[in-house]
């Protein structure tokens, strides 16, 4: 049983047809002509036959529900961050520069989707590690639902662990090369030819400040 609209002089009309096999062969029987397809609609008529209708379907009273405001959300997952940042992640390589960094520890859970997740909230809502363990909870973002807070601080503290002192060559007078170190160097060279020069690098700074007395001295920046 189906609606169709059928033409009759100037006009559509809309019927509703049955099918029946006569004979081995389907036939089509107009069980009811409703009106005027163009006065049906500007009546709004159609609505009200649909929406009665409806009454005796679930999934259109579902639907029609939730039109009307009449249901409530349970919870909201969103998919789109995830999955278009997933993909420049894999292509920038971060999985396999990972997986080699790693491939003499043992974590029980997945650095790599730490580092993801925390790269991805840095983006969208930068904030810290805290805030980025509960705000991945409305975010669909694969191999990170078991993740803690935990895993969070002990992601932090192996990306700040200190590399061996025969690895310590081009060190900063301020800090000592760490594991994060690496990652940019793997993630440099990955991308790099015969062309390539380094001519410019962007260094986050908007977690440094200072507290207590000395700050407002210590901060400033003198022309040498």
């Amino acid at each position: 049983m189906f609606v169709r609209a059928k033409k009759s002089g100037a006009y559509r009309y809309l019927q509703l047809v049955h099918n029946q096999r006569v004979d081995g062969k389907v036939r089509q029987q107009v069980l009811a002509t409703l009106g005027r397809l163009d006065v049906l609609q500007e009546t709004g008529q159609i609505d009200g036959l649909i929406a009665s209708c409806g009454r005796f379907a679930q999934h259109t009273a579902v639907l029609d529900a939730h039109r009307q405001g009449q249901t409530e959300a349970v919870a909201t997952i969103k998919v789109g961050p995830s999955l278009v940042f997933e993909r420049l992640w894999n292509e920038l390589g971060f999985p396999e520069i990972l997986r080699e960094l790693l491939g003499h520890r043992r974590f029980e859970f997945s650095v790599e989707r730490v580092i993801f997740l925390t790269v991805l909230h840095r983006l969208f809502d930068p904030g810290s590690d805290r805030a980025a363990e509960a705000w991945h909870r409305s975010y669909a973002i694969k191999g990170a639902e078991d993740l803690e807070l935990q895993h969070f601080y002990r992601t932090m503290g192996f990306l700040g662990e200190p590399l061996p002192l025969d690895q310590q060559a081009g060190a900063t007078p301020f800090a000592l090369r760490c594991a994060k170190d690496l990652i940019e160097e793997a993630l440099f060279a990955r991308r790099q030819n015969l062309f390539s020069s380094l001519d410019l690098v962007f260094f986050d700074t908007t977690s440094i400040y200072f507290e207590g007395q000395g700050g407002e001295s210590i901060g400033q920046t003198r022309a040498t």
